[in-house]
């Protein structure tokens, strides 16, 4: 009888949380929720942990915390609330793996204690290897923690690494869809509004990780999040557009052999995948078809109309804490954006006067990360008067 896998997941009510717990359900002789939190939505919680009966459920959100407490009072599930929780119940003994996926920053300190607590961790948050990448792979690597990529993109690149240990890589090709603005000038861009574009042409994801799409933002990070996962140089990522998200990402080894993932858009593949890892375990999900007619596309990316992919490379040449200065000011914009207090391309000019302002550091220390995200946070919130 194999033993079954217990699962924390870090951002349960999310895109990725959600289809992990419709990956579990299927494999409840595999694995089991044992911990699930959510910022806000703490009715969705609720019937999470109604469903799947998890040892413990976090409401990041405080003032939330009574009304969880009381719907589960019938239960054996233990509730907790706040930041300081999510740090504490990373650290408990009761799950096998962490599934880190709380959008942005906000996941980087619940991720440093699981792997302080020796927990492999399947990856979905990209920000924290943008804002600290450097000191969460050494933790890792003197920990001896295994971190599983759940990104499509990533999650192809490690597949396509598996057996090739020895094996020099000359370069990564990371796949993008381009979004819903393909092939659209600045004229178009300055009045796009965000219900357009919240609509992705190939992929079902939360509202913040599909407006970095939509910018190209996403693969930015994505350059970053790989050259600490895989130990590259900026020059050995590449990133390409291919529309049809049918080939994740590819390797090239030293000899020109290209390893390519394929199959359709479901982030419920990767998922499957880091959890079950290294066992491939059978699923009912669609399968992508050869015999109907379909033609594969790539091309460059155009980084004078979406200057956030040349800002991302310009902060991944760079690094020390300019990553970490990026992603803090992209937060905040795409904050502003999803509330329509600015316009789509003022999410690039917010975030470039911000790495500007903001003083670099080489090689900073964990509390300079937070020091300087948190000054980041600040400088962009003051361009567009934002009250927090």
């Amino acid at each position: 009888m194999t033993q079954i896998k217990r699962i924390a997941i870090f951002g349960s009510t999310g895109s990725i949380g959600t289809q992990a717990l419709e990956v579990i359900a299927a494999n409840t002789d595999k694995f089991s929720a044992e911990i699930l939190t959510a910022q806000t939505n703490d009715e969705l919680l609720v019937k999470q942990a109604i469903q799947f009966n998890p040892n413990c459920v976090v409401i990041g959100d405080e003032t939330k915390y009574q009304k969880v407490k009381e719907a589960l009072s019938h239960t054996h599930v233990k509730v907790f609330a706040g930041e300081q929780s999510l740090i504490e119940v990373a650290a408990m003994d009761c799950y096998d793996m962490m599934l880190a996926a709380i959008v942005g920053y906000a996941g980087l300190k619940p991720t440093l204690q699981a792997i302080e607590n020796n927990k492999p961790i399947a990856l979905a948050n990209k920000e924290t290897l943008v804002v600290a990448g450097d000191i969460l792979m050494q933790k890792a690597l003197a920990k001896r923690v295994p971190i599983i990529p759940v990104d499509s993109e990533h999650a192809a690149i490690f597949q396509c690494l598996v057996g090739e240990g020895r094996n020099k890589i000359e370069k990564i090709i990371l796949t993008a869809s381009g979004g819903p603005f393909f092939g659209k000038k600045p004229n178009f861009l300055v009045n796009v509004k965000k219900d357009h574009a919240l609509q992705h042409p190939n992929w079902s994801m939360g509202a913040k990780i599909t407006i970095d799409s939509a910018t190209l933002m996403n693969k930015g990070l994505e350059m970053i999040e790989a050259k600490w996962l895989f130990n590259l140089q900026p020059e050995q990522i590449q990133v390409i557009i291919h529309q049809q998200s049918i080939i994740h990402s590819m390797v090239q080894f030293e000899d020109g052999s290209i390893k390519a993932q394929m199959g359709l858009p479901d982030m419920k593949l990767p998922i499957q995948y880091a959890l079950a890892f290294p066992q491939r375990i059978p699923n009912q999900f669609p399968r992508y078809d050869f015999k109907k007619p379909n033609t594969l596309t790539f091309e460059e990316p155009d980084i004078r109309t979406f200057r956030n992919l040349f800002l991302a490379t310009e902060a991944l040449k760079k690094g020390g804490n300019m990553p970490c200065i990026m992603n803090a000011a992209n937060e905040i914009a795409v904050y502003a954006f999803l509330r329509n207090r600015i316009g789509f391309l003022d999410i690039t000019e917010m975030i470039e006067q911000t790495m500007n302002k903001i003083s670099f550091i080489e090689k900073p220390s964990l509390e300079e990360y937070f020091e300087s995200d948190g000054e980041a946070r600040t400088f962009a919130a003051s361009l567009i008067h934002l009250q927090f």
